[in-house]
């Protein structure tokens, strides 16, 4: 059944809706939904039918487009999906998208080996193993580091539209610190991935400083209409994370030249995958080789070293050398306190 685009918009936004729980919805509130995205991407302005709604939910229902979706409404008015995880993107592909697919994995494939396409080579073989494991019905050839069950994720399209079509969006927040959430209009600038984990980077209508926002912390997103949107003007992502590890940037923190001592067994992964682009050798010793970063001291810059336990000792500098000596030193405590003991009487600390 051939489907025009202003249809797959409420398909589309219908299905965000009820996603999105912490909102109940109800017929009108879709309405309203529905008749903000068709006037934000198609210019629209007459608005949608209930009765419109009412046809698109019984479709979405239904098998004629493959996506059986489990509408069910509470408390006789209010509409979600009786299955929490459930989304019409997660349909499974059907022959014909597998054929097109394969199509334009090929003519991807062409580019590879230029240097201007360079970035597409993941891509592409991830499409082309994930479209052979479908095709063929057996698991994947490729096994890539993957957490399906991140909170968040499904903001990603969302976010991704806002920055292509420079879109000032309302987001819901909440960090691990904060008691309660905050609401704020968000220029997002780009999106940033690390460690699995996906981050929104852009700025504040009121501030203009530069905010990194946790995907797994957002609640809700909410476009926003009648705020000009701001840019980042010159500034790139490249540029931006040249000093750091990880997402974590502090605004007029001077880069610090980072020597560490990495012993055997490990030096030879941290030569051949290093820990920063400004890695350099300093000198091969007997059992261990001394390198240098040019980095910020953030937080991931510690983690990446504590991850290597007693494998890499931190020479300079000595603010970075105490710091991960104390953090050491309050993780041996934690072994040294019998498990039975309550943690309010455990001698190990998380205050740092």
């Amino acid at each position: 059944m051939p489907v025009n685009r202003n249809a797959l918009i409420r398909y589309k936004t219908i299905d965000a809706c009820l996603r999105n729980r912490h909102r109940q919805w109800t017929l009108a509130a879709l309405v309203e939904k529905v008749s903000e995205a068709l006037y934000e991407y198609e210019g629209i302005v007459k608005g949608i039918s209930v009765r419109t709604i009412q046809a698109d939910i019984q479709l979405m229902r239904s098998d004629k487009l493959g996506y059986f979706a489990p509408i069910v409404v509470r408390q006789k008015k209010y509409y979600t999906y009786e299955d929490p995880s459930y989304s019409i993107t997660n349909l499974p592909l059907s022959e014909g998208d597998l054929s097109r697919m394969n199509e334009a994995v090929e003519v991807l494939k062409q580019f590879r080996g230029f240097s201007h396409f360079s970035s597409l080579n993941d891509v592409v073989q991830r499409l082309e193993d994930h479209l052979y494991s479908t095709a063929q019905k057996t698991a994947a050839v490729i096994d890539f580091e993957k957490n399906d069950n991140l909170k968040g994720l499904h903001f990603l399209d969302e976010l991704y539209q806002a920055v292509v079509q420079q879109r000032v969006v309302q987001i819901t927040y909440q960090s691990f610190q904060a008691r309660q959430p905050q609401t704020l209009p968000f220029h997002v600038w780009w999106l940033k991935e690390f460690k699995n984990r996906w981050f929104a980077v852009g700025t504040t209508t009121k501030n203009r400083q530069i905010m990194t926002l946790a995907l797994d912390r957002m609640l809700t997103i909410e476009p926003v209409t009648g705020v000009a949107y701001i840019g980042r003007q010159a500034l790139s992502p490249e540029e931006y994370y040249r000093h750091v590890v990880g997402v974590s940037v502090n605004e007029g923190v001077r880069v610090t030249k980072v020597r560490l001592r990495v012993k055997m067994p490990h030096a030879p992964y941290i030569e051949t995958k290093p820990l920063h682009a400004s890695q350099r050798l300093l000198e091969r010793e007997k059992g261990s080789i001394v390198i240098q970063l040019a980095v910020q001291l953030n937080h991931e810059l510690e983690r990446e070293i504590m991850g290597y336990g007693n494998g890499i000792e931190v020479l300079a500098p000595e603010r970075l050398r105490n710091r991960i000596a104390q953090r050491l030193a309050d993780a041996l405590a934690c072994y040294s306190t019998p498990t039975d003991v309550p943690p309010e009487q455990a001698s190990c600390s998380d205050e740092r």
